[in-house]
């Protein structure tokens, strides 16, 4: 292979998971230093630039993401896998989350690079997850011990069908605050600035979710991404809730804007979406702009908070939500369904189970290039 001596290779692998994209890059292929390998990612994805265009980001928070791979640090798991978001507008890379969509694509990688020796028929992965501390089983589909990609299973948001891969997010209840409701609360009042009292229910699973009913910002809930991101005022409203929730939770709390069913517009397909085929509406906002579907971690944290009675999500669902554990999140682009069995005994509340589904596949292995003055910056 021709290169020039001005750059440095770095093995990767592109995957989609689920609704998103990630870079999937192997721990020891990058700098162990922090600072450098901030840098270095930066760089790999053309940040900062809003269009991404020296590098391999896709312009989208979806699709510039990144997942760190390295074998396992503790015994109960298989794989290590760190989840970097990198802004688009400056050389930042956010460690404070996980992405469950590219969570998906793990459990494939994991395999497929041998780190997990498959077992026929289907193999379970056991993800320790670095941003928060915890184990994710995914449970991939492997015949003839080998990863299966294709199949009949279709996420809305994604063209086609796939292999249907299974997250557990089980262990991730409370993870990063301790709690499923990290202030005791199944509702709370924030004092936001220029808004008053806000009602909110702040969950803890995944990542830690922040409710807020969207008539309360202003908005029905079934809005197109494209008509939110207009609403400058409206972002800028969402954008001071957050702020103070996680100042309350000394983490990043991520927002949906719950409704009660009601029909809309699928934004992809431009077909109408049915009020009967959801159980709670959602519109969740991240980096700054309205998620053109919804997060698979968020999906988990959202469906926890339904069957939770007294959360704001638990007000704005279907009545009987609970009868079978199941929950359908109608987002811009479709629906997704959580599975979720939730114990709850007065204040305690355990969740044994909480599944989602989502498909992955692979793109493109080789390498990426960055120039080599990057290394010798610091």
């Amino acid at each position: 292979m021709a290169t020039t001596t001005e750059m440095m290779r770095i093995p990767v692998t592109i995957y989609r998971g689920g609704t998103s994209k990630a870079l999937f890059i192997k721990d020891y292929d990058l700098p162990a230093e922090p600072k450098l390998r901030d840098k270095v990612i930066a760089a790999l994805f053309g940040s900062p630039d809003k269009r991404q265009i020296d590098g391999l980001g896709g312009a989208d928070p979806l699709t510039s993401k990144l997942a760190i791979i390295g074998p396992p640090s503790r015994p109960d798991a298989d794989v290590d896998y760190n989840f970097a978001q990198i802004d688009i507008t400056s050389p930042t890379v956010h460690y404070g989350g996980v992405c469950g969509n590219i969570s998906a694509a793990v459990g494939p990688y994991a395999i497929e690079e041998g780190f997990v020796y498959p077992k026929a028929g289907e193999t379970t992965v056991r993800v320790y997850n670095r941003n928060i501390k915890r184990i994710i089983s995914i449970t991939v589909p492997t015949p003839d011990q080998t990863v299966q990609f294709a199949g009949d299973y279709a996420i809305d948001g994604v063209p086609g069908t796939g292999a249907k891969i299974e997250l557990n997010w089980a262990d991730t209840a409370g993870a990063l605050t301790g709690a499923v409701l990290p202030t005791g609360n199944r509702t709370d009042y924030l004092e936001v600035p220029g808004l008053g009292s806000v009602e909110a229910s702040l969950v803890d699973v995944g990542n830690p979710g922040l409710f807020v009913r969207a008539e309360d910002m202003g908005i029905k809930g079934t809005e197109t991404p494209a008509e939110m991101d207009s609403d400058k005022a409206l972002l800028d409203r969402c954008e001071a809730v957050t702020k103070v929730a996680s100042d309350k939770l000394g983490h990043m709390a991520f927002l949906t804007l719950v409704a009660a069913p009601a029909d809309y517009e699928n934004h992809v397909t431009r077909k109408p979406a049915a009020a009967e085929d959801v159980d709670v509406l959602v519109r969740m906002i991240f980096m700054g702009q309205t998620h053109k579907a919804y997060a698979a971690s968020q999906a988990n944290c959202c469906g926890a908070a339904a069957m939770i009675p007294g959360t704001i999500v638990n007000s704005m669902a279907r009545k009987n939500i609970s009868v079978d554990g199941r929950v359908r999140l109608g987002h811009p682009a479709g629906v997704i369904e959580v599975e979720v069995d939730a114990c709850i005994e007065g204040d305690t509340i355990r969740i044994p189970r909480i599944a989602v589904y989502r498909t992955a596949r692979r793109l493109m292995d080789g390498f990426a290039f960055v120039r080599k003055e990057i290394f010798a910056s610091m």
